[in-house]
């Protein structure tokens, strides 16, 4: 598995690398920066069910990995975001239009990887793209007058988290030669932990400090994007009184940057962050309840270890 992920990152540095002297250091940029590699993991543990790790299974974790920081650069824009991965963010560096391009130059060349991987990996790296964009569109519009927030919010973060670390998952199945029957169960488990792994971030971004987390803790609620804990503190406030104060007081802090700090504290000392982290975890279960599907031994637990190391993780 180590060897396998090193030359992950081989072809992924290679991948993000431009000919072009002017792309070149934006759209490396977040590549150098490093990260958690989750998807390629993933992929590589999955393909583990059948023939092993391969050429094929490398470039398929390669681009899954190249889409996912690919969707950095844009989310970052749209966030407004000051700090990625302990480095500035690539548009606070070049400017928004720049960003934007690099995201795109590397989706171009996630797509032309996945070009040489067969009709399946085209056609799944496709539904994972448009999933992508349309859970992006539905966060930018927010819900509708007739959908629930929370619910409206999970679905984001399935279109945009679940989809594809499932996609990694599935690709390591199929581009490993493992039965097919293993493809449901094994994306049923990154959907749901991937939902679990944005729901834990949320918690981390109240709970964690800038140090532990790489960039500015609480950045979600300093640019007004919903999450988790304050959605379920909103819904608390219709009926409950003390967390209608709660949230009011939490509104009035985050109005100035002076205050930002105690309105993440009080949200983050408030038990509707506890309730996230216990969804967290709900989510997390459904995923391990999945492999049950899986064949015991070794690569079952591997999965499980997983799914536990993301909701215990600090960062």
């Amino acid at each position: 598995m180590e060897d396998g992920l090193a030359e992950v990152e081989r072809r992924l540095l290679a991948a993000a690398n431009s000919a072009d002297t002017v792309a070149d250091a934006c759209t490396r940029y977040l590549v150098d920066a490093g990260g958690k590699r989750v998807r390629p993991l993933l992929a590589l543990l999955a393909a583990e069910l059948g023939d092993g790790i391969g050429d094929r299974v490398v470039d398929g974790a390669v681009t899954v990995e190249l889409t996912h920081v690919a969707s950095l650069y844009h989310d970052d824009v749209m966030d407004e975001a000051e700090t990625r991965r302990s480095v500035t963010s690539a548009h606070r560096v070049w400017g928004n239009n720049a960003a934007i391009l690099a995201g795109d130059i590397l989706f171009a060349q996630a797509s032309l990887i996945a070009s040489g991987l067969g009709s399946e990996a085209i056609r799944l790296q496709a539904e994972t793209f448009h999933r992508l964009c349309l859970g992006q569109l539905h966060e930018t519009l927010g819900p509708q007058e007739a959908d629930d927030p929370v619910d409206h919010y999970l679905r984001v973060l399935g279109d945009k988290t679940g989809s594809l670390i499932a996609e990694a998952g599935e690709l390591g199945v199929v581009l490993g030669g493992a039965p097919e029957s293993y493809r449901a169960p094994i994306r049923e488990f990154g959907e749901c932990i991937g939902v679990a792994f944005q729901l834990v971030d949320d918690v981390i971004d109240l709970r964690s400090s800038s140090e532990e987390l790489g960039k500015t803790p609480g950045t979600d609620l300093r640019e007004g994007v919903p999450t988790l804990p304050w959605l379920l503190l909103q819904r608390q406030a219709r009926t409950d009184p003390e967390a209608a104060r709660t949230r009011d007081r939490i509104t009035e802090l985050l109005a100035d940057d002076a205050t930002m700090d105690e309105a993440l504290a009080l949200l983050a000392a408030h038990p509707v962050t506890d309730e996230a982290l216990a969804q967290a975890r709900a989510w997390a279960d459904r995923a391990v309840a999945a492999l049950d599907a899986l064949p015991a031994g070794h690569v079952r637990d591997l999965f499980g270890r997983l799914a536990e190391y993301i909701v215990n993780r600090r960062h």
